[in-house]
């Protein structure tokens, strides 16, 4: 097929693994498993597919110990003790991922697998270390859609490019190998990966409508997305912070010299006590607001100090592979990388 080919390496296929976060994906995991193997299996590429259940409350890891018994040649499935958040799972199933290329997406069939040979052709064709595939037009509710353009518009401005970070991506070995070094607890993974390469490109690609079940990220969550992208890769809140009690103190020290001058001309004979009580409010909630940023730099620091986990595994579940070198129940990264075609 045309739109699956991908330029070998070495005289051999690379490799592909496909890391997926799952929470509460009973009614849709299945079919987005089913549609990858199809697609990669019709492709003739070495494959697999490594679930990660995100502490899911429901019978999600039922599902996955099922859909890992069906193929347990392609299958990793990997249950955490408790919710983490989906980046943090994803960094869990890149650490198990043995493949030349790392493709991730989400578990509710709103990232077509139909879409992913047109991700490996544009990393062959640009050179690029991540490529992200970006919705032509997004099926989200209004409020996911608001608060999604918040961390877009976010991350744009942290890292000064016009590129816009999905969860549909495509990464190579060499770039997640850099990223895994990266064992704190509060993970952004596209500003890890904003942090080791300037070579991010994107493309186009269909984003389905959602047919089962609610979005695990509501509009509280992708606020916290946000500010973990602000505190823990700028230091432009305190930079706001600090231009902007720059500017108040100089605004309160023009205005009171022209009180003053007011005052010895005799122009001023009752002192202005509504001023000041504004004056007063307004520099309290603005220290307010400083403290409370600073709070959140202080508070993620103490965190990571005391070692707040990024992840804590249950269960892994292997792929019963020939020639894929894994341990259960290690989180390490592995720079080995396994060429051989894995068949269904």
């Amino acid at each position: 097929m045309a739109e699956t080919a991908v330029v070998e390496h070495n005289g051999m296929m690379p490799s592909i693994s496909v890391v997926i976060p799952v929470y509460c994906g009973v009614n849709t995991v299945q079919q987005v498993v089913e549609g990858v193997v199809r697609i990669l299996a019709e492709a003739g590429i070495a494959f697999e597919i490594i679930l990660v259940d995100d502490g899911s409350p429901d019978e999600t890891w039922s599902i996955l110990h099922r859909i890992h018994q069906e193929r347990p040649n392609v299958i990793k499935a990997i249950q955490l003790m408790r919710n983490f958040g989906q980046h943090n799972a994803i960094m869990c199933g890149l650490r198990h991922a043995k493949g030349d290329y790392i493709i991730t997406m989400d578990d509710d069939g709103q990232h077509p697998p139909e879409e992913i040979p047109k991700l490996l052709r544009a990393i062959e064709q640009t050179g690029a270390d991540v490529v992200y595939g970006v919705p032509r037009e997004r099926s989200h509710a209004p409020w996911r859609n608001l608060g999604s353009w918040i961390v877009v518009t976010f991350y744009k401005l942290v890292f000064r490019t016009h590129v816009t970070p999905s969860a549909f991506r495509v990464m190579r070995r060499q770039v997640v190998e850099a990223i895994l070094s990266y064992d704190l607890n509060y993970t952004y993974i596209d500003g890890l990966l904003a942090w080791n390469t300037d070579r991010i490109a994107q493309i186009e690609v269909e984003h389905r409508p959602r047919k089962l079940g609610q979005s695990g990220y509501n509009f509280a969550k992708l606020f916290t997305l946000a500010m973990n992208l602000f505190t823990n890769f700028s230091l432009l809140p305190l930079q706001i912070v600090s231009a902007t009690g720059f500017v108040v103190a100089l605004a309160g020290l023009v205005l009171g010299l022209y009180y003053f001058v007011q005052k010895i001309v005799g122009n001023i004979a009752v002192p202005g006590y509504a001023s000041l009580i504004v004056a007063v409010l307004f520099l309290g909630g603005l220290q307010l607001l400083a403290l409370g940023i600073i709070g959140e730099y202080l508070g993620r620091i103490h965190l990571n100090i005391n070692k707040q986990p990024q992840y804590s595994i249950r269960e892994v579940l292997m792929a019963a592979v020939a020639g894929v070198n894994t341990t259960s129940n290690s989180c390490n990264s592995s720079s080995s990388i396994d060429n051989d075609n894995r068949q269904l």
